[in-house]
């Protein structure tokens, strides 16, 4: 990192960081006591703060990596500080921590970012630094900074993990897994990410030199054709049946594969991958999750993905290939059809955006689920053309992790898509500066009237005297 460079990012962060600190100051003026899943986050922690490590709230259904860190962080800091009394483990010290989260998660991002992208010598030092801005100001995991939720450690040991898995140091990406693990179960899908970066890699290695040994012969004058796609999974089957093969992986991946072995080990002696409430955590197979995901990724990504030039070459590839065109739409409706779900909460929570969202647009009518079958098949092309440099078998790794994280999900929540949007973004071409400056106001701009409406708008149901309050 250049000297210019490092000063940039220096000033981002500690601009950042201050942006934030406001906030947070107006965040916990306004809602000085917990609200919504904090109450079942902030006694727990308190109980931890406490030395009650037994107590345990039987609502809570994530494993205690957030408890235990605040009690490892905020006892030994209360103890330097001599602080003592309420202000020890209260509502805004516990909030704080997300507060250091989120300081993290930039650094991280940027580091990723360079990591990634190192050989792409057009980049500039200002771009990395505008684009790691842009993904830490993200509007879903932003908000969450200023409450105590799970969501920016999740995602701090996550990327973490990614991290140190693109360096090489396959061990600390474990342990680190095995961190984000203990703040959602969820996150041991991206430990198997993680590894199959590794097998991606090695296949990448093999599959480009199958093709040199097979320079001379007639492979396939259509890129991505049928019969591309059928010779790279004949190579995918017989690498991974070659005991050699199945050696040289194992000894890659090793710490991956023990963390995977202790989650199985885990879900067996739990009865399932939720503790606690099980009721409103039931495993399904939601298809129509991966649509909403594309709809998601759309929505936050629009100066990637809505250029004429990228509606244009759809359209010529809608018009070369109308048959697998067909096909997809039958399928995608098909799903629609049988494996829409509607959970409880989407209905009844009138403080969560996914229920303005579900009766604005789904339940105007019972055919508009299947009349943005389109727009689906839109946002799925532009995804995976988005993803065009990345090798084949990166692109299958990532589609089969994105498809175990969102489709056993029953219900529809925006805070489920964060770690499969940020890891897509990162490994996707930089825009222009232009369109860099444009995505980054536009996440300013919800990022201001999310928090206006959460600060400003609280309304109160007919049964309750509680304030209630808009948010994701």
């Amino acid at each position: 990192m250049e000297r210019a460079e490092a000063y940039g990012l220096s000033g981002a962060m500690s601009g950042a960081f201050l942006l934030s600190c406001l906030l947070f100051a107006a965040v916990s003026r306004r809602q000085r006591g917990p609200y919504m899943d904090e109450v079942f986050h902030v006694p727990q922690a308190q109980a931890y703060c406490q030395g009650r490590f037994l107590q345990w709230d039987p609502m809570i259904t994530t494993l205690p990596g957030l408890y235990l860190l605040s009690v490892g962080l905020v006892k030994p800091a209360a103890w330097l500080l001599g602080w003592t009394g309420r202000v020890v483990c209260s509502v805004g010290m516990l909030r704080f921590i997300n507060l250091l989260f989120s300081a993290g998660n930039f650094y991280l991002l940027y580091l990723l970012l360079f990591k990634i992208h190192q050989k792409n010598k057009a980049v500039s030092g200002f771009q990395r630094i505008l684009s790691a801005l842009t993904l830490a100001m993200f509007p879903t995991l932003y908000f969450f900074t200023f409450l105590y939720y799970t969501d920016p450690g999740s995602v701090f040991f996550t990327l973490f993990s990614y991290l140190m898995c693109l360096y090489g140091n396959h061990k600390t990406s474990a342990l680190l897994g095995f961190c984000g693990f203990m703040f959602r179960q969820t996150n041991i899908v991206w430990t198997v990410f993680c590894a199959g970066n590794v097998v991606a890699e090695k296949l990448n290695e093999a599959w480009k030199t199958e093709l040199q040994k097979k320079k001379d012969e007639k492979i396939s004058s259509r890129k991505g054709s049928f019969s591309d796609l059928t010779r790279i999974l004949q190579f995918l089957v017989q690498y991974l049946v070659s005991p050699k093969n199945l050696v040289t992986l194992t000894a890659l991946t090793w710490p991956y594969i023990i963390l995977v072995s202790l989650f199985f080990v885990f879900v067996f002696i739990n009865g399932g991958i939720v503790v606690g409430d099980r009721s409103s955590h039931e495993a399904c197979l939601h298809f129509p999750q991966l649509f909403y995901f594309l709809s998601f990724t759309v929505f936050f990504s629009f100066p990637h993905f809505l250029t004429p030039t990228k509606i244009r070459k759809f359209l010529l590839s809608l018009r070369k290939h109308p048959v697998q065109y067909s096909l997809i739409a039958v399928i995608s409706l098909f799903l629609i059809w049988k494996f829409t779900y509607v959970h409880k909460y989407l209905l009844a929570d009138n403080r969560h955006y996914t229920f303005y969202v579900w009766r604005k647009v789904f339940q105007r009518h019972e055919l508009v689920k299947y009349l943005l079958v389109p727009f689906y098949i839109f946002a799925g092309w532009s995804f995976v053309d988005m993803l065009k440099s990345k090798s084949i078998f990166w692109i299958l790794m990532y589609f089969v992790c994105l498809l175990a994280v969102t489709v056993p999900q029953k219900l529809l929540e925006f805070r489920y898509f964060i770690l499969p949007f940020l890891i897509y973004r990162l490994n996707i071409p930089f825009l222009s500066l232009y369109r860099q400056l444009l995505e980054l106001a536009f996440y300013i701009l919800v990022n201001a009237v999310t928090l206006y409406l959460f600060l400003n708008r609280t309304f109160q149901w007919e049964n309750s005297d509680e304030v209630q309050r808009f948010m994701w």
